[in-house]
């Protein structure tokens, strides 16, 4: 029997309604919206389970509706006796993994990814940074392309690199524009602008940096019972200093999604389960080695269906 790996999602993800099936159904699940509500200070729940999209979809609601939604949908996962040898999450989804790690508790993790979020927001006003999507691209050639952009005054940079052929850069509005028509000039195959409110994963995020140690610094972090997968190394983590430090240096940092993978299955995991909203990690998981088994959990319904695949195995 191989290893097992659960795997969070980061924004973009996010729907209204999401987690409401699993909320209705059980009372724990309730009690963990309740206590995100609570921390917060207002109805988180009722934004994620009513909207409207637009609020929802707010990187400072974004974050901890996505924290919250996928910590609900991993109780039930592990109510049916299914854990993990190792855990990740892309950007935000690491925070998601800390949780389910036993290195950050749930209450303090909410207020987290708020913050951050909030951070994330205040560092480089609204439309003047930006992300889009290269695909058919390696990675050495489109660094050479930001590299150049960014001497010229425009900064740009790979912010997550996520499968062979789609890495995802971010910066300046100009420098990203600019990137990506040089990246098409030297044969990139699309490009594609993200709905997203800032450049994250760049150096333009640094300002929010300072912010965040200090949120993280009034919160307690304890050693990961189970490893991490660090965004920033690609590497497993433990030890709590560690973990505390990657969250930082993540904030401006690429996100090394690809290598994450191959980190894990390297360590001998042959079954990606994804918790959360939506299915962007799987199809990641899929394009990176077709050889391993991929599971989504979303709802009620993808939750037993997983459950039976994988007790069956």
């Amino acid at each position: 029997m191989g290893k097992i790996a659960f795997i969070f999602p980061g924004q973009g993800s996010q729907t209204v309604g999401m987690g409401k099936d699993i909320a209705e159904s059980d009372a724990n699940a309730r009690a963990l919206f309740q206590a995100a509500d609570e921390r917060l200070g207002f109805s988180l729940s009722s934004l994620i389970f009513e909207g409207p999209q637009e609020t929802l979809t707010l990187t400072y609601n974004a974050q901890p509706a996505l924290l919250t939604t996928s910590i609900a949908l991993l109780e039930k996962v592990k109510e049916a006796g299914i854990t993990a040898d190792y855990v990740a999450g892309h950007s935000l989804g690491e925070y998601t993994a800390l949780v389910a790690a036993g290195a950050l508790s749930f209450a303090d993790a909410v207020y987290a990814v708020r913050k951050r979020g909030e951070f994330m927001e205040e560092a480089v006003p609204a439309g003047e940074g930006t992300m889009a999507a290269v695909l058919g691209m390696d990675a050495a050639a489109l660094e050479a392309v930001t590299n150049e952009v960014s001497a010229q005054g425009d900064p740009v940079q790979l912010a997550n690199l996520n499968c062979p052929g789609q890495i995802v850069i971010s910066g300046s509005k100009a420098g990203v524009e600019k990137a990506g028509q040089l990246a098409k000039e030297r044969g990139a195959k699309r490009v594609i602008p993200l709905e997203v409110s800032g450049p994250f994963h760049s150096s333009l995020m640094k300002p929010a940096a300072g912010k965040l140690q200090e949120v993280l610094n009034d919160i307690a972090t304890h050693d990961a019972k189970i490893p991490v997968i660090a965004n920033v190394t690609a590497k497993p983590v433990v030890k709590k200093e560690e973990i505390s430090r990657l969250l930082i240096e993540q904030l401006y940092s690429p996100v090394r999604w690809e290598e994450s993978v191959q980190t894990m299955i390297a360590l001998g995991v042959d079954t990606f389960i994804e918790i959360g909203p939506g299915k962007v990690l799987s199809g990641l998981v899929k394009k990176i080695d077709r050889n391993v088994r991929v599971h989504a959990v979303n709802d009620l319904e993808t939750l037993e269906l997983t459950v039976a695949a994988v007790k069956g195995e």
